[in-house]
């Protein structure tokens, strides 16, 4: 064992020299000395294995907070703090997210009011929607996505991708989810004040289905918070964990994130469903339900 090896020789050794080679952390280090290098039992031996296996299931894509929540669906009840140092000593934490892509080219076109004042409730669907455009990069290309997220359960509604932020990729997202508009239903769609959301033909997508524009207000990311978060989720679930050599392989996973995002992941804030499930079980008798992507 590697925490052996550096207890036998840090007398002889700089210990922070030892921890580098071996590849290992201080804190995890200290945890195999304290415990006499794995001679006790581990006490956490069966929850470390649920928590592998809920990694692994889920492709790393969950935190200790929803390995957590994970494990209580099986009947194991642990603190966060205690998931936390096991995803820990396991090297199971997720990576860290990075800054956004900004469209923002000044005033370009019109700049509607934040009408929804960051009230990112909704009690039904298809009042409330969000949406912007995320960059990724593969080698010397990059990759542009544009969902529109409803507010009532956080479900992509429709998404497009393509090597250009213009006007068509945002046009015919939103395009996408007007399609699936029930008679008297006209969201509000709010973004922030990239040059996309400033142009007369994205009014005009508006207009034709009575929706409300509404804008961040300049510099104010956290206008658009609930757009901000799921490009960080997806990122840190899905793109950083995998290696990526061609746009081809990349549009496919994203694909694929969104459909498992929409109906498997699981939402604190749903009580643990995923959009889509959650969507269902909150229709009334014989509403339609909008099937998410």
């Amino acid at each position: 064992m590697k925490a052996r090896i550096v207890a036998s020789l840090k007398a002889d050794y700089p210990l922070a020299m030892l921890l580098q080679i071996a590849g290992l952390a201080r804190s995890t280090f200290f945890y195999h000395q304290k415990n006499r290098f794995g001679d006790k039992p581990d006490r956490y031996a069966h929850v470390k294995t649920l928590i592998q296996d809920i990694v692994d299931r889920t492709r790393g894509r969950y935190g200790h907070r929803r390995v957590r929540a994970e494990l209580a669906k099986t009947g194991v009840f642990v603190s966060k703090k205690t998931v936390l140092v096991l995803m820990r000593q396991l090297g199971l934490l997720s990576r860290v997210r990075q800054k956004k892509f900004n469209s923002h080219r000044g005033t370009v076109g019109t700049i509607a009011d934040n009408v929804l004042a960051r009230d990112f409730e909704s009690a039904e669907p298809n009042q409330k929607w969000v949406t912007d455009v995320t960059e990724f990069a593969v080698e010397d290309r990059k990759l542009y996505l544009s969902p529109v997220i409803d507010l009532f359960d956080r479900g992509v509604l429709s998404y497009t991708m393509s090597t250009s932020p213009n006007t068509a990729l945002t046009n015919e997202s939103l395009t996408r989810a007007c399609q699936g508009l029930r008679p008297g239903q006209a969201p509000l769609v709010h973004t922030d004040q990239g040059f996309q959301y400033q142009h007369v033909s994205w009014a005009a997508i508006l207009a034709d289905h009575g929706a409300q524009a509404s804008m961040s207000r300049r510099g104010n990311c956290w206008d658009n918070a609930v757009a901000e978060n799921f490009f960080g989720q997806l990122k840190s679930e899905m793109f950083y964990l995998e290696s990526f050599n061609t746009i081809e392989d990349l549009k496919a996973a994203v694909e694929e994130y969104i459909h498992w995002y929409n109906y498997e992941r699981s939402s604190s804030r749903l009580g643990g469903l995923a959009p889509m499930e959650y969507r269902t079980k909150t229709a009334k008798d014989g509403e339609h339900v909008y099937q998410l992507c």
